[in-house]
């Protein structure tokens, strides 16, 4: 047998959902949980973050070997990432691993952090931009690797666990439902939803920003169907200011959300857009440093309300100010 036919043979044993095999970790995801998406290379590479994001990139440890992306979706409301984390974290510890990076959203650094990683793309595996949470781990040989992402939508929460073992080893990460089911949980329906979301945001903009680390600027107006802002002015955009240029630290990522009308990729191009034009408006009209600001744009992959009634989709129809870091 040669290297290539021990690498497809080695790897195909990795593919075995059997949790008696010799070198296992089993992680156990909830009952409810459902492979939606696998992907796998006999020789590939994955990063394992060592550090949030910072300006300079993001320190990782690259491993090679065979590589697994698997995403999983959890039904059902009222489950927070962190109920989810914990056991798969506790897991991990349980087998030797070594975590080397756990942090949620901003602290991580928020679009940057995301754009360094491996995601699985939508719809398949849903990342809500400020309020996933990760973890990347280590065995204690140094030789397998495995990272969680963890985030939840409007109706459900959905897990990537992704490993690379090296190619010469029947070691397995294996990702199974079965376990116990989340307790404690209350399911809240769309409405307590898109309340508990909006809740965040009541009383002085600003201190949404630093208590809550989100602000839904829903003050603003565009043209139907464009990324014309109108003229305003707008109390929220004020507020953006004043705290930008309260401490020049502060960074902010401006992302459009659109209703579930029509296809992805325009509606992403759009939210971008818009969420751009208000980029430029608080560095042209409000003197904001423009290195304080990025832009970005998710479509309708992040809804606060039901898509299936017209004060629903005015809702997901935004653009929000997510604070970043604050260095």
């Amino acid at each position: 047998m040669n290297q290539l036919q021990k690498i497809i043979a080695a790897f195909a044993a990795a593919l075995v959902l059997v949790p008696a095999v010799a070198g296992a970790v089993s992680l156990e995801l909830p009952n409810n949980a459902a492979l939606q998406v696998e992907r796998s290379v006999p020789l590939g590479s994955l990063r394992l973050p060592m550090a949030p994001w910072q300006a300079e990139g993001l320190a990782v440890d690259r491993k090679e070997g065979a590589v697994r992306h698997e995403a999983w979706r959890l039904g059902g409301g009222g489950i927070t990432t962190l109920q989810i984390m914990r056991p798969i974290r506790e897991q991990l510890l349980e087998s030797g691993f070594e975590v080397l990076l756990e942090c949620r959203a901003a602290n991580c650094g928020g679009f940057d952090f995301l754009r360094a990683i491996d995601v699985l793309p939508p719809p398949k595996m849903y990342v809500d931009l400020t309020g996933f949470r990760y973890l990347s781990a280590r065995s204690a040989d140094g030789n397998t690797g495995v990272t969680i992402l963890v985030s939840r939508s409007e109706a459900a929460a959905f897990v990537q666990v992704s490993s690379v073992v090296p190619e010469d080893s029947v070691t397995q990460v294996l990702a199974t439902a079965g376990g116990a089911a989340l307790g404690g949980t209350q399911r809240m329906d769309v409405a307590d939803q898109a309340d508990a979301a909006q809740r965040g945001f009541a009383g002085d903009p600003r201190s949404s920003l630093a208590e809550v680390g989100r602000l839904v600027l829903d003050d603003l107006r565009f043209d139907s169907g464009a990324a014309t802002l109108a003229a305003g002015p707008f109390a929220t955009l004020e507020a953006v200011a004043e705290y930008l240029k309260a401490d020049p630290n502060h960074r902010l990522a401006l992302v459009g959300h659109t209703d579930g009308v029509g296809a992805l990729e325009n509606n992403v191009a759009l939210s971008r857009r818009r969420a751009e034009a208000v980029k430029e408006r608080l560095v042209a009209r409000y003197g904001v440093d423009e290195a304080q600001l990025t832009a970005e744009g998710v479509g309708y992959l992040a809804p606060i309300a039901s898509n299936a009634t017209e004060a629903g989709r005015e809702a997901n129809r935004r653009v929000e100010a997510v604070v970043l870091t604050v260095r």
